[in-house]
């Protein structure tokens, strides 16, 4: 699941907001709901695309997964494989992404990650490439509890400092992810409109400007995930199991991939989570401020998704918290 900005995911309707909630007036503008699919696909959509492209696997089961991703649909294939497809074509335009970078960048990383086994192509009126990747056990660390979260933040953020390497010059450019954290000022205020009603506005001005003034990267750009938050962190047995959706793969400034410290740890494992990553202090705490900005746009649009609104609601308040310290 990508998190971005009401701009750019759709324009479906905002939901009726509780007038109580402002004591007793509406807000200007409420959360809404997440993106609509642009293209419908079904399971004998799924079975004519294997059927043309990849027909070793076109008599497997095939298995609609419900999910939350803003931009894929998951069908479970046999016991050990899965399909993504885009529904949109924000989804579609980074498909392309993981087909070339990920490839380069599974081999170094410690946890298991969906590295495309099958590169599908558009067909059958389906427009956008598509992926059959390996189906990773576990479910999403958005609702998946974490045994031991002190061994996870070790586990989290080794993977996080053996993806964090120099990215060559070629390497995405993400205009969401790839830019400065000044970068983000105006989404993220106008994102806080979005929410007023359910967070206190002047605790998080007041965490926003504290992470202005810290000094912005200097080093080379690095690669990133992109969007490493609990929805794309797998967990089985009460470990971290893999890391999915690397849609949003790119280059840029190492914070935007300790969000996790805040969305996903309890503050006293989250040094164990810097120590392992290696971050400086202007690092975490322009982490500290992606994080929150992350935080407010799952807010902004999961009207329809309380696990995404329970997400963004859990990192705004891990940040405010740790920010008034």
């Amino acid at each position: 699941m990508r998190v971005r900005h009401r701009a750019t995911i759709g324009t479906a309707p905002p939901r009726p907001t509780d007038p109580g909630a402002q004591g007793g007036e509406d807000p200007k503008v409420s959360p809404v709901n997440m993106p609509p699919a642009e293209v419908e696909v079904d399971a004998a959509l799924v079975r004519g695309l294997l059927e043309d492209q990849f027909p070793h696997w076109a008599d497997l089961p095939i298995t609609a997964r419900p999910g939350l991703g803003w931009d894929n649909h998951i069908f479970r294939l046999g016991p050990d494989l899965l399909v993504r497809l885009p529904r949109r074509q924000l989804g579609a335009d980074l498909v392309a992404h993981e087909h070339r970078w990920l490839p380069q960048l599974a081999p170094r990383l410690p946890l298991p990650v969906p590295l495309p086994v099958g590169q599908g192509v558009p067909g059958r009126g389906y427009p956008w490439p598509w992926s059959v990747c390996p189906w990773i056990p576990g479910r999403m660390a958005a609702v998946e509890p974490l045994s031991d979260p002190l061994q996870a933040a070790g586990q989290l953020g080794a993977f996080v400092a053996a993806l964090h390497l120099p990215a060559p010059p070629e390497a995405p450019h993400n205009p969401f992810r790839s830019v400065t954290l000044a970068g983000r000022d105006e989404v993220a205020r106008a994102t806080l409109a979005e929410v007023e009603a359910l967070v206190d506005r002047r605790r998080v001005e007041a965490a926003w400007r504290q992470a202005l003034e810290v000094t912005e990267w200097d080093g080379p750009p690095v690669w990133l995930h992109g969007d490493l938050h609990p929805a794309n962190l797998l967990v089985a047995d009460g470990r971290l199991s893999g890391v999915i959706d690397f849609g949003d793969l790119c280059a840029g400034d190492p914070a935007v991939d300790v969000v996790g410290a805040w969305m996903l740890f309890p503050p006293l494992a989250r040094p164990m989570f810097a120590a392992a990553v290696g971050v400086d202090d202007a690092t975490w705490r322009r982490g500290r401020g992606w994080a929150l900005a992350i935080g407010l746009a799952c807010l902004a649009h999961s009207a329809d998704n309380p696990v995404v609104a329970g997400m963004g609601r859990r990192a705004v308040e891990a940040v405010l918290e740790e920010a008034g310290d």
